[in-house]
């Protein structure tokens, strides 16, 4: 059997385990990491929560720690171009014989957890365990940075306890799961917090706020606000990439240079700037000014506000929420406000609609609502009906929705081509677009 053959069957696998859902709750995990021999204490690691910019705030942070010569983990979700870019290490996604014998390592486990009154253990759950004893027994990198899945006090990545805390920002997502209000969806990503570890937060809402800054005193946990703590002041532009001011209570920066795109990656960098000083200070890691700079100017993140053709100008971007879209029409007046938007939207029936496309529908001059195949996927003639948008159109097939917009727009430099809207979209796009 060829590796690629096993490859596939021990994905099938554990993509099979969907059909058991979402289940909030640690039990599972601590059973099969207690069989392993609990790697997850193996770990020096950084915990990321947030309903938008955690993947972002990652990579501005590994890039950074990789630039002063750290060997960086990283576990991240969704996948963009591959599934096992979930996974990685300084960058490159797990190999498919690693992730074989991991699989191997951790069926039998993962069937007795079955057997057990815990019951069956979830997709995210296994890919859970599989991350934490490659990064612990198998790579072995010097930092790993964990990105929740959703929520975080009952997320399956809970099991850890990381050297620094980040809540990237609060947003009123998963409200089926996680609750009604952003006071609710607070106290689930703040669950994250551990006893005596601080915590880097860059949430707007004073509400929010206040929640994290309660449990970060109920557990003596020292905590850094973006805006109180630590800024990110005087932020321009200058060449098209965005330039500011960074201060902390350990460091200021100036002229910082990013070439992620929009104000709200100045926040996320700033964030993990934060963090990295805390690092710095505290846990002697060696990262010098120089390692900053490079880092942040080298940082990218697939699909966010992505340029992927130059003729026509083209932009791919998952803004799979109503907070997401926001920083979407906030970096399209930012950057292109004398240009004709057009935008070719395609979102997941669970989410926020009719709030999402009456945001869309006032950037946009002209808007084609699109599906993709997705179980979970919205029709497009449904998304057609949510927009008051007065040049609004339906084109089922993304791929010829695409097509028909490059071919209108042609050449022109008075136009822009945005694609956007649930990731699994716009991974499906970029195959298109980047091959």
């Amino acid at each position: 059997m060829t590796i690629q053959t096993e490859f596939n069957e021990a994905l099938h696998w554990l993509n099979s385990r969907t059909t058991f859902g979402i289940k909030p709750g640690l039990e599972r995990m601590n059973f099969m990491l207690e069989k392993l021999g609990h790697p997850e204490r193996r770990l020096k690691a950084v915990h990321v929560a947030g309903t938008n910019g955690k993947g972002s705030t990652v990579s501005f942070m590994r890039h950074i720690l990789q630039e002063a010569g750290y060997v960086v983990g990283t576990f991240t979700s969704p996948y963009i171009e591959s599934f096992n870019e979930r996974i990685s290490v300084d960058g490159v996604p797990i190999s498919d014989e690693d992730f074989v014998e991991l699989v191997k390592r951790i069926k039998p486990i993962v069937e007795t957890c079955e057997a057990t009154e815990y019951g069956a253990p979830t997709e995210f759950e296994v890919l859970t365990v599989i991350a934490l004893e490659y990064f612990a027994r198998v790579a072995v990198p010097y930092i790993s940075l964990i990105e929740t899945g959703l929520g975080g006090r009952l997320d399956s990545t809970n099991v850890i306890t990381p050297l620094v805390t980040v809540i990237t920002n609060i947003g009123q997502d998963h409200m089926n799961i996680l609750g009604n209000t952003v006071e609710e969806i607070t106290i689930e990503k703040a669950g994250i917090i551990k006893s005596g570890f601080p915590v880097v937060t860059a949430v707007e809402q004073p509400e929010a706020e206040q929640i994290i800054a309660d449990i970060a005193k109920s557990k003596n946990s020292k905590l850094y606000r973006l805006g109180k703590e630590f800024k990110s002041i005087d932020t321009t532009l200058h060449n098209g990439n965005e330039v500011f001011t960074f201060k902390s209570p350990f460091k200021g920066l100036e002229s910082l240079e990013i070439t992620m795109k929009g104000e709200h990656q100045v926040k996320n960098a700033a964030t993990a700037l934060m963090a990295i000083e805390y690092l710095k200070q505290y846990f002697s890691f060696v990262i010098d000014e120089e390692h900053i700079r490079n880092g942040l100017l080298k940082t990218t993140w697939k699909g966010r506000f992505e340029k992927v053709s130059d003729k026509p100008l083209t932009f791919i971007d998952g803004a799979h929420n109503p907070e997401g879209i926001d920083t979407l029409c906030n970096a399209i007046k930012r950057y292109y406000p004398n240009k004709k938007v057009h935008l070719i939207f395609s979102a997941l029936k669970d989410k926020r609609l009719e709030e999402m496309i009456g945001k869309l529908d006032t950037i946009a001059d002209k808007i084609t609502f699109t599906q993709f195949e997705f179980n979970r996927c919205a029709e497009a003639d449904v998304l057609f009906e949510l927009s008051s948008s007065v040049n609004k159109h339906v084109i089922e097939d993304w791929e010829e929705a695409i097509e028909s917009e490059k071919q209108k727009i042609g050449e022109s430099e008075e136009e822009v081509l945005i694609i956007t809207g649930s990731l699994y979209f716009i991974s499906e796009v970029r195959k298109l677009e980047c091959r």
